[in-house]
């Protein structure tokens, strides 16, 4: 070993220390050359969280505009399909306004309900509720019951479609038939949407077909359905499906009668054919 390599280790060994040997490859860079790292710090940027929250506040906003603004109440309907109902009678009948609340909100409308209370009526058939947007917001197609016959009783008079369903009277009507009923009839008969027995409603129907120049029928609760022949005398033809049989019936009796002179007072099927004479044999 050399002097001087001797003294460099005499002097290492006074002092305590070791110069650390540090093998540097070709491909090293230089130190000067090297970055500085820093672990654990993200790049600075647009917070999630701030993001988050304005979307937040911003549908808060417009929640409060929805049930605010005065325009997303209900005070105005659309209805098609009219013809003896008005719209004003629409709106009340579809309950989009509460009683002591006043007009609902867009958002709390049903249809179902809506339609629901339309179908109340007994002059609609059926409705087609739809929610939209404004300004035409609930759009309703209803259709409305066709009047059959006129029933009068007591100087009311009201409607019944073919099934005998009550209705309310909406305009003079020459081309239905007329039935004024005498006796004891049920005052609740004229309640809208009661319904008037079948039969009665039946019959009268047939006997307006049969005889078309027929544009009055009486009612009574015994003897049903009939009328004043212009030759003189009463007919009454009971209720039912029966009317065609009976009507043949009754032309040739009257036909019969009249040929042997004899004047009847009344000819009656209700419970048996039987007839009255007030002259003649």
């Amino acid at each position: 070993m050399s002097t001087r390599a001797r003294d460099r280790q005499r002097r290492n060994k006074n002092t305590g220390t070791r110069a650390p040997g540090v093998w540097r490859g070709p491909l090293a860079a230089p130190e000067s050359t090297r970055e500085d790292v820093e672990h654990g710090v993200r790049p600075r940027g647009m917070s999630w969280r701030l993001v988050s929250a304005a979307i937040v506040v911003l549908l808060l906003v417009v929640l409060v505009l929805f049930f605010t603004f005065d325009a997303f109440y209900v005070r105005s309907i659309r209805v098609g399909g009219l013809r003896y109902l008005t719209v004003e009678e629409v709106f009340a009948l579809s309950g989009i306004v509460v009683p002591g609340e006043g007009n609902q909100h867009l958002f709390w409308l049903d249809p179902e309900a809506i339609r629901y209370n339309i179908l109340r009526s007994p002059g609609i058939a059926d409705a087609q509720v739809r929610i939209d947007w404004p300004p035409n917001m609930v759009e309703i197609i209803i259709q409305e019951r066709e009047p059959a016959l006129v029933w009068e009783q007591g100087g009311v008079a009201v409607w019944l479609d073919v099934h005998g369903r009550v209705m309310r009277q909406r305009e003079d009507r020459p081309d239905l038939l007329r039935i004024s009923a005498q006796g004891e009839i049920d005052e609740n008969i004229l309640d809208a949407g009661a319904r008037l027995d079948q039969d009665i409603v039946t019959g009268a129907l047939q006997l307006q077909e049969l005889l078309p120049d027929l544009t009055m029928l009486r009612y009574d609760a015994v003897k049903g359905l009939g009328f004043q022949d212009p030759r003189g005398w009463e007919v009454w033809f009971g209720v039912g499906t029966e009317m065609p049989d009976r009507v043949l019936i009754y032309q040739d009796l009257a036909n019969d009668l009249v040929a042997r002179g004899i004047q009847p007072g009344e000819i009656n099927f209700a419970g048996g054919l039987y007839y009255t004479v007030l002259w003649g044999r």
